[in-house]
């Protein structure tokens, strides 16, 4: 059963709600649900802790070390949990638990190396027997919500840095996944992580995050969901700090220079893992004319030969959408788009929650497949003659997260990766590359503000300056 956990106690909501598997619908667990006095009182005892609790550097680097080796100890538990949650199969899920232990463990690196500046005080005409240095303390309560399709590592780059940082933590994970943020907390008091430092709270987000949006003791969100929501909590939070990672439309670009037997498999990888759940997952494929009769062919026939199905069989690479909802949509607009003209290549079929690998050609970039993020296992080709002609067609959308690009040619791998407008260009990866270390986010409607401990925990602390007269 998840719990909240309020002021340093794990406590019982004022309702449950049942959760059940995204594969079978079996029921495994029940989420407490926070009432609004719950979540008053959960704030005002984060604001206490943070100034009552401290922890030096070194205590916040072993604790979230610490942490980072109890999650690693506890891969089975996870293993099963996440099956659950979020219909990962077992590599997706060992995946998710790895790369939250190495977040935690680069959040606990940054918090020893948190530091200021020296300013050059005398650089200014007359001035004399200055110093001047600034120095990084935290923002207070930091309150991060967090999405379904990374229950884990996601929550991770929020509450690392800002443990790091010195902060206390309001958790506000996803009702799909509440379970995940649970065991996050618990190996993190383990670890020696002081448990009034960290607050979790469960519930709908139109009305408990509404209720954490308003209230003016918290000083930074950071968050990771769909566009419309992060503009929400912009206009809601005022002048107050924001990490916004929001929506996105992915593009890869394929050169006719590009080595096909790499790009194939990470396309496919990077397209349909996590059931194509991933705000970096392909979208759209960019392929020069010239190599798409011999590129297209190769990339069907690895997308048939990635099994979809029961995350539970080891065979299993596809495992189900977080809900039967979000799979009859993806259905819907992949029909819509064929109905307009498109070619279905290969998949397109739904089975209960599994969405089988679909990849579709001949699309029109006013097709909902191609100029509206699906956030499902589902690719559109796009061919062009000109790498102008695809840095153009993957610019045009309001989103820019991140995109990849296949090419053996260095001058047009840095000249594109320079006039595409996004938060990152991958150069013979595809666009879901990513590194935990490595700064992450995005521009234009897909938000602002980075991911990454050593980026994030800047964001999360302050930059004061005290100068010294002498």
């Amino acid at each position: 059963m998840s719990r909240l956990l309020i002021n340093g106690r794990w406590v019982d909501g004022e309702s449950t709600e049942q959760l059940t598997d995204k594969y079978e619908g079996r029921a495994y667990g029940t989420m407490a649900v926070a009432s609004a006095a719950q979540v008053n009182e959960a704030v005002g005892a984060a604001q206490r802790a943070v100034e009552t609790v401290r922890m030096e550097p070194y205590a916040r680097y072993q604790a979230l070390t610490g942490a980072a080796r109890i999650i690693e100890s506890r891969m089975r538990q996870f293993i099963d949990l996440l099956r659950d949650e979020a219909g990962f199969t077992r590599a997706d899920s060992e995946n998710e638990v790895r790369r939250c232990a190495q977040t935690l463990e680069l959040s606990g690196e940054e918090a020893k190396r948190l530091v200021g500046d020296l300013i050059p005080m005398e650089a200014g005409r007359g001035v004399k027997d200055r110093l001047g240095f600034t120095v990084r303390v935290p923002r207070g309560v930091i309150c991060a919500i967090t999405p379904f399709n990374s229950p884990l590592n996601t929550l991770a780059h929020k509450v690392g840095p800002a443990l790091a940082g010195g902060n206390a933590v309001v958790i506000k994970p996803s009702t799909f996944t509440p379970l995940s943020a649970v065991e996050l907390c618990k190996a993190l008091i383990d670890a020696g992580v002081p448990p009034e430092l960290l607050t979790l709270l469960h519930g709908p987000g139109g009305s408990l995050g509404r209720q954490l949006l308003a209230d003016p003791r918290i000083a930074y969100y950071a968050f990771t969901g769909s566009t419309q929501v992060g503009r929400e909590i912009q206009q809601a939070v005022g002048l107050r700090g924001t990490q916004l990672e929001l929506g996105s439309i992915a593009s890869t670009i394929v050169c006719h220079d590009a080595d096909i037997g790499r790009a194939v498999p990470k396309i496919i990888n990077a397209g349909f893992r996590k059931a194509g759940q991933v705000c970096t997952s392909v979208q759209r494929l960019f392929v020069d004319r010239r190599i798409a009769p011999d590129f297209v062919p190769r990339l069907v026939a690895a997308a048939r030969a990635t099994p979809a199905g029961d995350p539970a069989d080891p065979r299993t690479v596809i495992g189900p959408m977080i809900s039967e909802h979000h799979a009859r949509r993806a259905a819907s607009w992949v029909d819509e788009a064929v109905s307009q003209g498109a070619r279905l290549l290969t998949g397109g079929t739904r089975r209960g929650r599994v969405f089988e690998p679909t990849i579709l050609r001949d699309v029109r970039r006013d097709m909902r497949v191609v100029c509206e993020e699906i956030f499902a296992p589902v690719l559109s080709i796009i061919e062009f003659d000109d790498i102008a002609e695809a840095v153009a067609g993957a610019n045009a959308s309001d989103f820019g997260l991140a995109a990849g690009l296949f090419t053996a040619d260095l001058r047009t791998a840095l000249r594109t990766a320079l006039a595409l407008r996004f938060g990152g260009v991958h150069i013979n990866e595809a666009s879901s590359a990513r590194v935990d270390a490595m700064p992450f986010g995005g521009v234009k409607d897909s938000g602002h503000g980075r991911e990454g401990p050593a980026y994030a925990v800047r964001e999360m602390t302050e930059e004061r300056l005290i100068t010294i007269a002498y």
